[in-house]
């Protein structure tokens, strides 16, 4: 191995997050700290105010989150609630955004299928629902060619993922599983060694030898290629139909209650977000990357941002199926209880929405309300 054990375990201990399944701490993704970058976007002078002031909206400095990111920088989602302020936080990994909405930081959050579920299931069903989809795919296996050659050649490799539990970590976790290899999900030791790194430094480590390669959402994966990573796998090819949730939408179910109006306008917003990105995508793509810019202070280059955005589907609908898969992994591989995700989505807004805009409704798997 090109990282000695020692320096192999600083790594995963400098990075591994506990998970809030269980005893466990919740995990997202991004690194452990969370940014809030306050903003405000200016109401529309004429526009008629909604049931509420202002709505907070949380989301991540992540190409995965392209629906808000491009939706506050074009002002689309602001447009559809008039005279009703959009504030916005952004957050760097899911329990932050998660504790944020619990405590009524923000009321609307862009968020990973697992901090979803985490934030659902601790809460005994209280906390939040899934109330639309944002994005699918856009998460790549990136190895070191010189090292791994095949998928076979894997085993005895140190393989990072984001964090413990995130949703990257588990379906690396359940793809080694269905290998027929071992791994122990806790400290990541076994056939292959998994090694939960922050997606801020996986690149350094990925340049230093100290990974062999990673299992991460984009811009991640196009950065360890940029540095000679090549792609083994597309976790979307171990999909249905190659789409499976990366990003949803959430709301705090006191929100939902006092506030349906501007619950549906933010849908609204979106959709119609999704709508601009897709027939406009090398705007939105400027678009999020401005975005990007302005909350981190650093655009992606081209060779970064061009593949990495190509990889992302955006749609409307929350692949609510794929959400009870991805919980069916952790369970699988030791990470989680079975959890009863009954409840957990309310699409009645959304697809008021899509009805009203001519578009077809969505299904939640039959794991709507109780």
């Amino acid at each position: 191995m090109p990282a000695s054990s020692t320096a192999r375990r600083s790594l995963a201990a400098a990075a591994t997050l506990p998970l809030l399944f269980g005893a466990l701490a919740a995990c997202g993704y991004g690194s452990a700290a969370d940014k809030d970058d306050a903003a405000k976007a200016a109401p529309a002078a004429d526009g008629k105010k909604l049931s509420a002031d202002s709505v907070k909206i949380g989301y991540f400095p992540n190409l995965t989150h392209a629906t808000a990111l491009v939706g506050v920088q074009e002002g689309l989602i602001q447009k559809e609630l008039g005279g009703t302020a959009v504030k916005t936080a952004t957050f760097n990994a899911g329990p932050s955004e998660i504790e944020a909405l619990n405590a009524g930081s923000i009321d609307i959050g862009w968020i990973g299928p697992s901090p979803a579920i985490n934030g659902y299931t601790k809460s005994k069903g209280q906390s939040l629902k899934i109330i639309g989809g944002s994005a699918s795919g856009g998460v790549k296996l990136v190895v070191n060619p010189h090292k791994v050659t095949s998928l076979d050649d894997l085993k005895g490799k140190d393989i990072a993922t984001p964090q413990l539990g995130n949703t990257q970590d588990v379906a690396f976790l359940n793809w080694i599983a269905d290998k027929g290899w071992k791994v122990d999900a806790q400290s990541g030791k076994g056939d292959v060694n998994v090694v939960r790194s922050d997606n801020k430094i996986t690149p350094d480590a990925y340049r230093s030898g100290s990974i062999d390669g990673a299992w991460v959402p984009e811009p991640t994966a196009s950065k360890l290629v940029s540095e000679g990573g090549k792609v083994l796998l597309d976790e979307s090819d171990l999909w249905p139909d190659k789409q499976f949730v990366i990003t949803n939408i959430i709301v705090s179910q006191k929100f939902l209650k006092e506030h349906p109006d501007v619950v549906e306008a933010v849908l609204r917003g979106s959709v119609k977000t999704n709508e601009w990105i897709v027939t406009h995508p090398d705007q939105a793509k400027e678009s999020a990357n401005a975005a990007l810019k302005k909350l981190s202070g650093k655009a992606l280059p081209a060779d970064i941002i061009d593949p990495a955005w190509k990889s992302i589907k955006i749609l409307d609908d929350p692949l609510s199926a794929s959400l009870q898969a991805q919980a069916d992994h952790a369970v699988k591989s030791g990470l989680l209880k079975k959890p009863d995700l009954k409840g957990i989505y309310d699409l009645d807004p959304l697809n008021k929405v899509l009805k009203s805009l001519g578009r077809p409704e969505v299904g939640d798997a039959g794991l709507g309300a109780k």
